[in-house]
C-alpha cells in the first residue's frame, strides 16, 4: 500500500482514512506493507511501514501540511530539500528497491501523490493495482477542469492504467468520470466510515477557555475545522456567518485548521465586520482539536466539493450536530442533519440561526445523528475492498 502520510503525522483526513482502513484490513487477515516517503514513529504495529527514500539518506522530513517540500538529511550529514513534485519523483525512483524487498498480491495507492509510484510497483511486478481516489485535482482547486495541469496528467495516466478505480463516494465518482471519462464500470464506491476508536474521551476543562467563558455568558460557537483553502468553502460561511451574526450577535465562530487562504480569510471577516466573532485557532491536534468539536453548538462543512468528509462524523462522536454542504460525499451516509447548497449563504445562515436559537433542535438532531454513527464500521469498508482484491488477484493469475 503506497500512501503519502499516517497519523500522528498527517495534516487532513486522507492519513487517518489510510490508518483506519489498514487497521480494519489487518483484523481480517491482510498483510499490509505500507510504504511513506518520510521516515517517523507510527504507533501502527498492525502493519510493516517503509521509507522510501535514497540509499544515501538517513532521516527525511516533512513539512506540517501535506503540499509543501521534503528535508533530506543525509548519511554524510549534508541536508538537501525537494519540493512536492521532486518528492514524487524520488518516491517512484525508490520504490523500486521496496518492491524488491516484500512478497506481495496486490498494489493499493491513495491519491495522485503515490500514482507514479504506484505506476512504476505495478511495471516491476505485474501485479494488479488498485488506485484509491479520495479527491480529483478538480476537487482541490475548487472548479471543474481546473487546477495543476501536471497533476491533472498524473491522474489521467494512472486511472487509464489502473486495474481498478475505488473512489470515496458516488460524488467522487462522478467527478472521475467528468473529468477524466474513465468508464463508470471501472469505478467502484467505497465509502469511508468511522469507529468508536477513532476517537479520544475528552477529559478536564474545555483547552478554549475564552469560549467557555463567553459561553456561560449566553454565547453559542459554531465550529469548521479543516484545511483553510478554496475547496472547504470558507468564504461562504463567513458571508454567511455575516448574517447570522445579524440575526443572533451572541454566536462565535470557530475557525480551526491552517492553509494558504489564512490571510485571506482573515481580511475577509474584517470587511465584513465580524472578526470580533470569529477565533482563527489554526491546525491542532490531541485535546485542542477533539475540545473544538466538544465545545461547539452546531458543526458546520461547508465545502464546496468534498469527496467524503470525515470530520462531520467526528463532531458527532464527540456531541455535536453538524450541517454539510450538499456537495460532498459523507452526505450519502449521513441523513439526521442539516443539509445545505455551498453557494446558497442565506439558506446556510436561516440553519445556522434555528439552531443556536433551539437547544431543542440541537440536542434532537444530534440524538438522530448518533444512533447512524453508531452503526458506521471501518470493518465494512474492509469487507468491500477485500473483495476487490480477490477479484483481482484471481483475475490475474487466470491471465
Amino acid at each position: 500500500m503506497l500512501g503519502w502520510e499516517l497519523p500522528p503525522h498527517n495534516s487532513g483526513g486522507l492519513g487517518v482514512a489510510c490508518y483506519q482502513l489498514c487497521k480494519a484490513l489487518n483484523n481480517q487477515g491482510a498483510d499490509i506493507q505500507f510504504v511513506l516517503p518520510y521516515t517517523a514513529s507510527h504507533d501502527a504495529s498492525f502493519m510493516k511501514i517503509h521509507a522510501a527514500h535514497p540509499q544515501d539518506v538517513s532521516e527525511v522530513l516533512k513539512a506540517g501540511i501535506a503540499y509543501d517540500s521534503f528535508k533530506y538529511i543525509k548519511t554524510n550529514g549534508e541536508t538537501a530539500y525537494a519540493d512536492l513534485f521532486e518528492q514524487s519523483l524520488i518516491y517512484e525512483k525508490s520504490i523500486e528497491r521496496i518492491v524488491q524487498l516484500a512478497e506481495f498480491d496486490v498494489i493499493h495507492a491513495h491519491d495522485w501523490l503515490t500514482c507514479r509510484a504506484a505506476l512504476r510497483a505495478k511495471h516491476l511486478s505485474g501485479k494488479p493495482l488498485i488506485l484509491h481516489i479520495h479527491s480529483v485535482e478538480a476537487d482541490r482547486s475548487g472548479k471543474h477542469r481546473g487546477g495543476n495541469p501536471l497533476v491533472r496528467e498524473i491522474e489521467s495516466l494512472a486511472m487509464l492504467i489502473a486495474d481498478k478505480i475505488i473512489a470515496v463516494s458516488e460524488h467522487t465518482k462522478r467527478a472521475i468520470i467528468r473529468e477524466y471519462d474513465i468508464p463508470a464500470d471501472k469505478i467502484e464506491v467505497v465509502h469511508n466510515s468511522i469507529s468508536d476508536d477513532m476517537l479520544v474521551e475528552s477529559s478536564g476543562d474545555n483547552a478554549y477557555t475564552y469560549l467557555s467563558k463567553m459561553k456561560q455568558q449566553g454565547y453559542k460557537v459554531v465550529a469548521s475545522i479543516g484545511r483553510l483553502t478554496i475547496q472547504k468553502g470558507l468564504t461562504h460561511l463567513l458571508r454567511s456567518f455575516k448574517l447570522v451574526v445579524e440575526q443572533e450577535p451572541k454566536t462565535l465562530l470557530m475557525v480551526v485548521g491552517s492553509g494558504d487562504q489564512y490571510h485571506e480569510l482573515l481580511e475577509l471577516s474584517a470587511e465584513l465586520g465580524i472578526a470580533k466573532n470569529i477565533v482563527f485557532t489554526e491546525f491542532q491536534r490531541g485535546k485542542k482539536y477533539r475540545d473544538a468539536y466538544a465545545i461547539a453548538d452546531l458543526f458546520v462543512m461547508p465545502s464546496v466539493s468534498e469527496p467524503f468528509g470525515l470530520t462531520p462524523l467526528e463532531a458527532i462522536g464527540y456531541g455535536t450536530p453538524t450541517l454539510i454542504s450538499k456537495q460532498s460525499g459523507v452526505s450519502e451516509v449521513l441523513k439526521n442533519c442539516l443539509k445545505v447548497d455551498f453557494w446558497d449563504e442565506r439558506e446556510m445562515a436561516n440553519q445556522i440561526v434555528a439552531v443556536v436559537r433551539s437547544n431543542a433542535l440541537r440536542d434532537e438532531l444530534h440524538r438522530n445523528s448518533l444512533q447512524e454513527y453508531t452503526r458506521l464500521s471501518w470493518d465494512k469498508t474492509a469487507d468491500k475492498m477485500l473483495d476487490v482484491y480477490r477479484r483481482h488477484t484471481q483475475k490475474a493469475a487466470a491471465l
